[in-house]
């Protein structure tokens, strides 16, 4: 029977989330605050303005109103020392000459009231220095739900605190490096479950944001037909500047057999490409293959000292 699994993929910068923090706990209704686009990438000119608006809706059924701020903040992101962090921490307080942008950010307001079921509108300009560095130019955004609520306790207030925020992804137009290596394709050939996870390290050499494209597909070791793939709909991830990343694609294989399975990784025009054969084999199939052989090594060891003894006692009577 023919599987197939398409991986899940993203493409383009939609795969990246809104981020937020959440302080304190919720009492009585807690509005639903949402920011669109929750990013955009957008090109830049040194020297000019860019005009641009977010989009702030309050999706509560209640019959309350919501209270926010704006404020823009830096964005940067970069791998951990752990070998296997994918990004995991998003930087929103140090400045570096990927994020001036934030210095360039002019909000119209910086607060406001949306009704129940109701959006607002938050407009903001970008003017672009004349001297600007050319490359990436990374930013957010932030919008805080400043509503008061809760239940008061004598002089006890318990409120909810939700800011979450709108990145924007600048090219600044200029000389630009587009730069970058695969240091990691790898597949492991053998498993003990059915879970494959093929892992790479892509870093970006250059000085603006680039999308690496992953294809991973599976085989069975005779046959054609593809367990796994995603070659039609390949994932895809952001690499900031001057960082790298480690990603994972999975595919859910038989629990046992021998596979072929071949990775796809490009960014920059540069192809990176690893083929394994992949034995699944669980540990309790693999403990009865080692007492099968142990008990056959047993079998014939017995029957080797069996041989030689009848061969002893034949040489005694001839004697």
């Amino acid at each position: 029977m023919k599987r197939i699994k398409y991986l899940l993929t993203a493409v383009g910068l939609a795969i990246l989330p809104i981020f937020g923090w959440v302080s304190t706990l919720a009492v009585g209704n807690s509005s639903s605050l949402t920011v669109s686009p929750p990013n955009q990438q957008i090109v830049l000119m040194p020297g000019e303005t860019y005009k641009g608006a977010i989009t702030v809706s309050n999706s509560n059924e209640a019959e309350n109103d919501l209270v926010y701020s704006v404020s823009v903040g830096s964005f940067s992101q970069k791998r951990s020392e752990d070998s296997k962090d994918d990004y995991g921490t998003v930087d929103t307080e140090t400045k570096t000459g990927y994020n001036q942008m934030m210095d360039w950010i002019v909000l119209e307001k910086e607060e406001g009231v949306v009704a129940p079921n109701s959006s607002d509108t938050v407009p903001f300009s970008i003017v672009v220095p004349d001297d600007a560095p050319a490359g990436g130019q990374y930013a957010t955004i932030n919008i805080q739900d400043d509503t008061k609520r809760g239940e008061n306790n004598g002089n006890v207030t318990i409120e909810s605190k939700t800011r979450i925020a709108s990145i924007i992804y600048a090219e600044v137009a200029g000389e630009t490096r587009n730069e970058g290596e695969i240091n990691v394709n790898n597949i492991p050939s053998f498993l003990m479950n059915t879970g494959l996870e093929a892992t790479s390290v892509v870093r970006n050499n250059g000085n603006v944001h680039a999308i690496a494209e992953y294809i991973l597909q599976v085989w069975p070791l005779f046959g054609d037909e593809e367990i796994c793939t995603n070659e039609e709909k390949p994932a895809t991830s952001l690499i900031m500047p001057e960082t790298e990343r480690y990603h994972t694609e999975s595919c859910n294989l038989p629990m046992v057999g021998i596979f072929r399975a071949k990775q796809t990784v490009k960014i920059f025009g540069e192809t990176s490409i690893v083929e394994r054969t992949v034995v699944v084999c669980p540990i309790w199939l693999l403990f009865i293959i080692i007492f099968v052989i142990f008990a056959l090594v047993f079998y014939f060891i017995a029957k080797a000292k069996a041989r030689k003894k009848v061969a002893k006692k034949k040489a005694e009577e001839s004697a």
